[in-house]
C-alpha cells in the first residue's frame, strides 16, 4: 500500500492520533481584528481606474514599493502587462493606457 493511502486509511479509522468519534474533534474559534488599511492611491489622472482595477487585488503600498526606474513609462507598461497575462487581472483593454499613465505620472 503507497504512503498516502495508508495515511488516508489511518485518518479515515482514527488511528494517527484522532479520536474514533468525529464528534469529539473540535476546533477552537480565534477572534482577530484586521488592521485598517492606511496606504492609499495618490492623487492623478484616472485615479477612479487605478481604484477599480488595481485595489481588489493589492493595496497602494504595493505600487509605491517599486524600486526606481529610468522609463517610467515602460516599467508600468511591463508590470500592468504581467498583472494581466501572469496574474490573469481582469483589465479590459481600453484601461491599460489609463493605468499605465497614472503610474508613469505619479510614481
Amino acid at each position: 500500500m503507497q504512503r498516502t493511502s495508508l495515511l488516508v486509511f489511518a485518518l479515515a479509522f482514527g488511528l494517527v492520533g484522532l479520536a474514533s468519534d468525529p464528534a469529539s474533534v473540535t476546533a477552537a474559534s480565534i477572534n482577530y481584528q484586521v488592521p485598517q488599511e492606511t496606504a492609499a492611491f495618490r492623487p492623478g489622472p484616472n485615479l477612479d481606474v487605478v481604484r477599480s482595477n488595481c485595489a481588489a487585488c493589492h493595496s497602494a503600498d504595493y505600487i509605491a514599493t517599486q524600486p526606481p526606474m529610468k522609463n517610467k513609462k515602460d516599467f508600468w507598461q511591463a508590470e500592468v502587462t504581467k498583472m494581466i497575462k501572469v496574474y490573469g487581472a481582469p483589465i479590459e483593454d481600453a484601461d491599460v493606457g489609463k493605468i499605465v499613465d497614472y503610474l508613469a505620472a505619479t510614481y
